[in-house]
C-alpha cells in the first residue's frame, strides 16, 4: 500500500475533505491556502487564495460547484470550485472553527470561536438570498455560552446540526428554530472531529479523551466506543465496510520529545461491530489531524501535523479480509 504524498502546504493540515464523487480532495492547513487535488493521482488542481490566517475548516457541496472555508482571519469564504473565484466573504468577530453545506448545498452553517470577549455562535446563511451575504446578516445565530464548539456537522436531511463541544458535550440544534433538540455527554474531554456515515444514520466522534464513539444521528444514542492510548484527532467511517479509522497522537507541542514509533502516529483501523483493532498504517511524522474515506471505500487519506497529506489505496488483501471474532 504505497501512499501518494501531497505536498502543497507549509504548515500542519487542519482538515481534508473529499467531494461527493470522490474525484477531488480538498485540504486546508494553518498556512492560509485551500488546495484542491485529483484524488486518483495526487495532482494539484489549484488553490483558493484569499485567507490571511490559518484555515480551520473546509467543505464542498454535493455537486462540487462551491467550496466553503473558515479561517482564523475572522472570515468564512465561499468559492467557485471550478475557477477559484471568491464568491462571498462573510466577516465574523472571531475565528471560524467549523463550516458546512447542508444536504442541498443552499444553506451554510459555520461556528465561531469564543475569544477576545466574543461569544461562540453558530450562524446559518441561505445562499439563495443575496441580501444575507451582502449585509453579512445570517438568518439565524445560535449563541453557545457554556462551552465553545470544536466540531460540527449537518444532520440527516439538513434538519439539524450536530455539534461537539470543548467540554465533551454533544448537542443537536434544530436548523429551523435554533433550539437544542437533543444532547449527550459521553466524552470527558474536547471533541476534535465529527463525521457522519455515508447514509447519514450514524456519526463518529473523535475526542481528546483517547476514544472515538459511534452515535445515532437522530437520537444521539451512544452505540460503540473505540479506545486508544493517545488523543484521537479524527475518525472516519468506511462507506462500504463496517470499518472505522482513527488518527491522532500526542499533543503537537510534545512531539519533538519522542521518536516516531513511540509517538503512535499510525492510522488505526477498528471493526465497527466488535470494537477491535485489526490494522495500522504508519507514515506521518507527527500526529494525524484529519482523516477521510474515499466515497467508494477503496482508499482513504490522512493529513498530519507534518504538513503532508497521504492518499492510501487499499491492497487486495484489505478487501479479502474476513474479521474473525
Amino acid at each position: 500500500m504505497r501512499p501518494i504524498l501531497l505536498q502543497g502546504h507549509e504548515r500542519s493540515i487542519t482538515q481534508i475533505k473529499y467531494n461527493r464523487d470522490g474525484d477531488l480532495l480538498f485540504t486546508v492547513a494553518k498556512d492560509t491556502v485551500v488546495n484542491a487535488w485529483y484524488s486518483v493521482n495526487g495532482e494539484r488542481l489549484g488553490t483558493y487564495n484569499g485567507h490571511t490566517g490559518a484555515v480551520w475548516c473546509v467543505d464542498v457541496d454535493w455537486d462540487t460547484r462551491h467550496v466553503l472555508s473558515g479561517s482564523a482571519d475572522n472570515s468564512c469564504r465561499l468559492w467557485d470550485c471550478e475557477t477559484g473565484k471568491q464568491l462571498a466573504l462573510l466577516q465574523t468577530n472571531s475565528a471560524v472553527r467549523t463550516c458546512g453545506f447542508d444536504f442541498g448545498g443552499n444553506i451554510i452553517m459555520f461556528s465561531t470561536d469564543k475569544q477576545m470577549g466574543y461569544q461562540c455562535f453558530v450562524s446559518f446563511i441561505d445562499l439563495r438570498d443575496p441580501t444575507q451575504i451582502e449585509d453579512n446578516e445570517p438568518y439565524m445565530k445560535i449563541p453557545c455560552s457554556e462551552s465553545k464548539i470544536t466540531s460540527a456537522v449537518w444532520g440527516p436531511l439538513g434538519e439539524t446540526i450536530i455539534a461537539g463541544h470543548e467540554n465533551g458535550e454533544l448537542n443537536q440544534y434544530s436548523a429551523k428554530s435554533g433550539e437544542i433538540v437533543n444532547s449527550a455527554k459521553e466524552h470527558s474531554k474536547q471533541i476534535n472531529d465529527i463525521q457522519t456515515s455515508r447514509d447519514m444514520t450514524m456519526f463518529i466522534t473523535a475526542s481528546k479523551d483517547c476514544s472515538a464513539k459511534l452515535f445515532d444521528c437522530t437520537s444521539l444514542e451512544h452505540q460503540k466506543t473505540f479506545r486508544t492510548e493517545r488523543p484521537v484527532n479524527s475518525a472516519a467511517l468506511s462507506p462500504i465496510y463496517d470499518h472505522v479509522v482513527l488518527g491522532g497522537g500526542q499533543e503537537a507541542m510534545d512531539v519533538t520529545t519522542t521518536s516516531t514509533r513511540i509517538g503512535k502516529f499510525e492510522a488505526r483501523f477498528f471493526h465497527l461491530g466488535f470494537e477491535e483493532e485489526f490494522g495500522r498504517v504508519k507514515g506521518h511524522f507527527g500526529p494525524i489531524n484529519s482523516l477521510a474515506f474515499h466515497p467508494d471505500g477503496k482508499s482513504y487519506s490522512s493529513g498530519g501535523e507534518d504538513g503532508y497529506v497521504r492518499i492510501h489505496y487499499f491492497d487486495q488483501q484489505y478487501f479479502d479480509f474476513e474479521f474473525e471474532s
